[in-house]
């Protein structure tokens, strides 16, 4: 997978499928089995004329949940009541649907859609079967198109967190990749473990194997899981800890009991790095959501980052005593204060009403972002917390061991039943906070609107039941 399809939405045309009446329904058929077409539906489905389809299946179904098909031949829906096809009632009631969507002139019908632009030709050739033709339409300029899943099986396997939050919009950067791999980072500084990581990695190839049923839906997502693995393992090397303070390995950076403030602010130094790479992913999609005017103004675009390399300045200037820098700060901070104001009063509408809500606003905004900040420091706090929980299991481990005897059981057993508490207490707090972490700290700057995901109509082929014959060119379809 190509970068640049990881990180821009999929492509999609507004498209519109024409075809004559009377072979609309062999071309709603295709436009079916492809599963590639998204149609418009301008009339809600609770306000469009009950068809013959749905009444026979609100009767044979019960309102119990049916999945629904679409016989090759156009049935007779007596029939097919009669012989308990609720499958293919289903199928044809939402056929129905989507034909009671068309618009009509004369001889010919046409419904519109979105696809995404690289099915365009396939779909084309598969309707000039049946008579019908996808013609490619403008996209008109206030509607954003849905927004298609990207390829790669590394985005699919990340897209669960970014999809709980938002639908990425159409316009803006897919950051499904990159909020992934800064969840894995978050996580292993607070799950620093080279054992726990690699339990944790053995469990992500359990995943991918799929021998266990219980955790087959999981299985799509198991680099999810192996990265976050991956990145404890390395935090562990970095930290000495192998199951504890065993000695296994050498720390490579610092013990977190031994370096507890190193550690803090080595979290707040990760934090800031991860707020600067949100501040420039807010502002690459203010760009292309409104242009460099709405970037310039936004708080989570050109306006928010000024104000966000200026604090950076201002500790630079603090820690060196560099009075330059102090400057450069003040100067970054008056300007990044005077576009989010502008910012904030033009969205409140203005006015001496709007200049106070804007004012509220900024001071929240100028606070929000020191406690966003600092909010990192709690990589430095639940790492610290895992350490600490495997030198006390550590600690109680080698006391027994030592002291020989009926000890060295209880040691094993403490050992073991330590290192299973901490693992999971620990796995479970790590994920809770490194969740919190992205949405609240880096989502709430990357993401200003949300988009609309794309849903295409599918409806398998069903087999045939009791039908009527065909009408010219329909037969196609078996």
């Amino acid at each position: 997978m190509r970068w640049r399809e990881a990180v821009w939405p999929v492509p999609m045309s507004r498209v519109a499928v024409v075809a004559p009446v009377q072979a609309l329904r062999p071309a709603l058929l295709r436009v079916a089995g492809a599963g590639t077409v998204e149609l418009d539906q301008p009339v809600p489905a609770a306000d469009l004329p009950t068809s013959p389809a749905a009444g026979a299946l609100r009767r044979l179904a019960a309102g119990r949940p049916v999945t629904p098909a679409l016989a090759p031949e156009e049935p007779d829906l007596a029939e097919l009541e009669r012989a308990g096809r609720a499958e293919l009632l289903a199928g044809e009631a939402e056929l129905a649907g989507q034909a009671a969507q068309a618009v009509v002139r004369g001889p010919v019908a046409a419904l519109a859609g979105w696809t995404p632009t690289a099915e365009l030709p396939a779909l084309a050739a598969r309707l000039a079967g049946v008579g019908a033709a996808a013609v490619p339409l403008p996209r008109p300029r206030w509607v954003d198109p849905p927004t298609a899943p990207g390829p790669g099986a590394t985005r699919r396997s990340f897209a669960p967190l970014v999809d709980a939050y938002a639908t990425v919009p159409y316009r803006d950067v897919d950051p499904t990749v990159l909020a992934g791999l800064a969840y894995a980072v978050m996580f292993g500084a607070m799950f620093g473990d080279l054992g726990h990581g690699l339990l944790l990695l053995a469990g992500a190839l359990l995943i991918r194997s799929g021998r266990v049923r219980r955790l087959a839906a999981l299985r799509p997502h198991w680099r999810f899981v192996a990265a976050a693995a991956v990145a404890a393992m390395g935090f562990g090397v970095a930290y000495g800890e192998f199951f504890g303070p065993t000695g296994v390995v050498p720390a490579l950076w610092l013990e977190p009991v031994a370096e507890p403030v190193r550690l803090l602010f080595a979290g707040i130094g990760l934090g800031a790095v991860l707020l600067a790479g949100a501040y420039l992913l807010g502002t690459v999609n203010r760009v292309r959501e409104g242009g460099w005017v709405r970037a310039l103004y936004a708080p989570s675009g050109l306006a928010g980052a000024l104000l966000f390399v200026a604090a950076g300045l201002a500790a630079g200037a603090w820690y060196w005593a560099n009075g330059w820098l102090g400057l450069a700060a003040a100067g970054l901070a008056a300007a990044g204060l005077g576009l989010s104001y502008t910012g904030l009063w033009a969205a409140s509408g203005g006015g001496p009403a709007g200049g106070v809500q804007a004012g509220i606003e900024l001071f929240d905004l100028v606070i929000r972002l020191g406690a966003n900040v600092v909010s990192f420091a709690r990589l430095a706090a639940f790492g610290l917390t895992h350490a600490v929980l495997g030198a006390v299991v550590w600690d109680a481990t080698t006391g027994l061991w030592q002291a020989g005897g009926a000890g060295l059981p209880g040691a094993v057993l403490v050992f073991l039943a330590g290192n299973a508490v901490a693992f999971t207490l620990e796995a479970l707090v790590a994920g809770v906070q490194a969740l919190r972490l992205e949405y609240y700290e880096l989502f709430s700057r990357v993401f200003q609107l949300s988009g609309r995901p794309f849903r295409p109509w599918q409806v398998a082929t069903g087999p045939a039941g009791p039908a009527v014959p065909a009408g010219p060119g329909e037969r196609e379809e078996e």
